[in-house]
């Protein structure tokens, strides 16, 4: 495998990790909550620590070999002609060949390993070229000392320990730069507190560890702490700060019935939470997971990556051996000059910068993407949002927020405001179950408009309710019901929203009509400039609802959306994803919240659930939005096309620089008086990985 295989296979090890944990949740039903959670947090402790291990076993070795080359460089007589002083003594060329077998078989150990992995797969890579190189120059020079009577020459020992001792620092730097972008996990598993405040039976409170929790317990969350697991509100009431796991800045306020994420921050209130789930059944875990999975997910860009790295190899080893050929027996300059060319192409042509390229990309945009609420299942599908051409909303509970809201006030009193007339009907219908009257009710609370005492409620079955308010007998009734009561009053503003699909009551007395409210599903203010940007960026809005073509034509029109299909069953939605692809075969994504969204979802080229919330397990969706706000759809896009740009940028750097060093390193230049030596060729290879690396890491939205 190449150096590009073997990060591929770390990230399968570590997905295979993860279903396995997945797998024997399901098996062993027996198992507790807490041994899940104990589970899932050795595995992601263990793959964390292992890179860790990784990280510091190259810079130790790189640390030891260094220091035994400075001696080998001191005593390299090469050296020592250049700089002009003279350190010589007895058996010095032994202290040389002692120190070098040290560093060699020490320092070189990661690359034998690697390249024989590698050979065992049939691909030869990164590892397989290091471990060639720095082995012709360590048997050529060792030969020179024990076959000197035979072989003579100029030895390689100070080329060779600088060779390894730049590999190996390229190598540590590469595996910080790895190590930085894959910890967005270490970072999510560390925002769960180690211990709760466990409300008991009887009152009392104590500490346990999180692992202890089970669902049903109730823990207390005081202010500044952070919430040791999912749950709900049941007394108190607090802000909390979600922000670190939802992309969302601001804190959202948080009551009794309210939902809580483990993990998120609380503010100056106590709130006493009913555990709902623990273990990996929580929103942490899941999302954990998913990171996961969309990190180890092979990409397009990732499959051409490696068979470029693959046929790189290839060529760099051919390459070695024509230019040992070449300056071996088409030149006078010997042996141990083509050798060394040979070693120097070897050397600069390691596919380690193209191996990087994509994986190191991959893995800081996700990392970007979940801390923006942007949880990616398939990759694939999410490098294919760059070209979309359409995307389909469909309208109940994404574009609008999928529960009855007042849209109009109609006032036909003059001395009613709107306030009063909100004022009155809220009142009246406080008490009330009905849609309609949660959706009155509920605007008076947001619009902070107090109710009134009421007396003598009543409701009139199929026609309405009624009840007296400081002595005044009021009526809210169907428009069907006040046809028959042959009251007159201006029908025209009545028309106008009815002919928009709303659904209107009205307030009456006994002889007068007093005013009118229209409810509809609200639409959600996010959407209006979620749709503005999609048209500015050339993306088609298309709107799909099960609702009648009235109220279909208000909400495209409010939101200026040109195209939209409505009376639409849940099952025709797919039809209609179908429909629009094939209609110029352009690439379609399908935004939707519900079960009943689910075909829609897979049959488009890019599927967003959005508004996930706390459930984030989302099958049939590529992309889950943990918000309910469209314009993250914005947010995908963009980080899309910045992905792919990176991606693009690291390949042909990568590519781009092992087509102008083979040539250099092969020598064309030697006529000029330029040359490469195997150390600055180890140099400047380790230099362009640590390009891709910092180029992956100034990915940004």
């Amino acid at each position: 495998m190449s150096d590009s295989n073997s990060h591929e296979d770390h990230k399968s090890h570590t997905n295979h990790e993860m279903k396995m944990g997945s797998k024997g949740s399901d098996s062993a039903t027996h198992h507790s909550d807490k041994e899940h959670s104990n589970h899932e947090s050795m595995q992601h402790k263990g793959h964390s620590n292992h890179h860790k291990m990784m990280v510091e076993d190259f810079k130790t070795r790189f640390i030891r070999a260094g220091l035994a080359s400075v001696f080998v460089i001191v005593l390299s007589p090469t050296v020592q002609e250049f700089f002009k002083f003279n350190l010589k003594f007895p058996f010095v060329e032994w202290v040389l060949l002692i120190l070098s077998t040290y560093i060699y078989f020490y320092g070189g150990k990661p690359f034998f390993i690697g390249s024989r992995d590698e050979l065992k797969k049939l691909l030869p890579g990164m590892m397989t070229l290091v471990a060639f190189a720095i082995s012709v120059a360590y048997i050529y020079s060792v030969s020179l000392i024990l076959f000197s009577n035979f072989i003579q020459g100029k030895s390689f020992f100070w080329e060779l320990v600088t060779l390894i001792d730049v590999m190996l620092f390229g190598h540590w730097i590469e595996m910080k730069s790895v190590l930085g972008a894959s910890e967005a996990l270490e970072k999510l598993a560390a925002l769960m507190p180690s211990e709760a405040h466990l409300v008991e039976s009887d009152g009392t409170i104590r500490e346990v560890p999180l692992t202890k929790l089970q669902k049903g317990d109730f823990v207390l969350v005081k202010p500044g702490e952070k919430v040791p697991s999912d749950g709900v509100v049941i007394e108190g009431s607090s802000s909390v700060n979600e922000s670190f796991l939802t992309g969302e800045s601001l804190p959202v306020e948080k009551s009794v019935n309210s939902e809580v994420i483990g993990g998120s921050v609380n503010g100056s209130g106590s709130i006493k939470v009913k555990v709902t789930k623990t273990g990996e059944e929580t929103y942490l875990s899941q999302v954990i997971e998913l990171v996961n999975q969309a990190q180890s997910t092979r990409s397009k860009a990732q499959d051409l990556a490696n068979r470029a790295a693959f046929y790189l190899t290839i060529i760099a080893i051919l390459s070695g051996l024509g230019t040992l050929f070449y300056w071996s027996v088409f030149t006078s300059l010997g042996l141990a000059f083509a050798l060394q060319r040979m070693v120097t192409v070897v050397v600069i042509a390691c596919p380690h910068a193209l191996g990087l390229a994509v994986p190191l990309v991959v893995s800081v945009s996700t990392s970007i993407s979940a801390k923006n609420g942007l949880l990616i299942r398939n990759r694939t599908s999410f490098e294919r949002a760059k070209n979309l051409k359409a995307i389909i909303f469909d309208k109940t509970g994404t574009l609008t927020k999928g529960n009855f809201g007042v849209t109009d006030i109609i006032s036909y009193d003059d001395s009613l405001t709107e306030i009063d007339v909100v004022q009155i009907m809220a009142s009246i219908e406080q008490n009330s179950e009905h849609p309609i009257a949660s959706g009155i009710v509920n605007f008076a609370k947001i619009e902070r408009i107090q109710t009134k005492a009421i007396t003598e409620f009543s409701a009139i079955p199929g026609k309405g309710v009624s009840a007296k308010i400081d002595g005044l007998q009021y009526f809210i009734v169907s428009p069907n019901h006040l046809k028959g009561l042959s009251l007159e009053f201006d029908e025209a503003r009545y028309q106008q929203v009815s002919e928009q699909g709303k659904t209107v009551v009205f307030l009456i007395t006994e002889n007068k009509v007093l005013a009118a409210i229209a409810l509809a599903d609200q639409i959600r203010e996010e959407s209006k400039e979620a749709i503005l940007q999609l048209k500015q960026l050339g993306i088609r809005p298309i709107m799909l609802t099960g609702d009648n073509q009235k109220v279909a034509k208000w909400v495209s029109n409010e939101l200026g959306i040109e195209e939209y299909f409505a009376e639409v069953l849940p099952h025709e939605k797919a039809e209609v994803v179908r429909k629009v692809q094939n209609n110029g075969n352009i690439l379609v994504g399908m935004v939707g919240d519900g079960i009943n969204d689910a075909p829609a979802l897979v049959q488009a080229d890019l599927g967003i659930a959005i508004g996930a919330g706390t459930d984030v397990a989302i099958e049939s969706a590529d992309v889950v939005l943990v918000r309910d706000d469209p314009r993250d759809i914005l947010t995908i896009l963009k980080l899309s096309k910045s992905t792919y740009q990176k991606m693009r940028e690291n390949l042909a750097w990568a590519t781009g620089y092992n087509v102008f060093a083979l040539p250099l390193a092969a020598g064309i230049l030697y006529s000029f008086g330029f040359l490469l030596s195997p150390a600055i060729g180890a140099l400047l290879m380790s230099l362009s990985t640590v390009i891709v690396a910092i180029n992956a890491k100034f990915l940004s939205i």
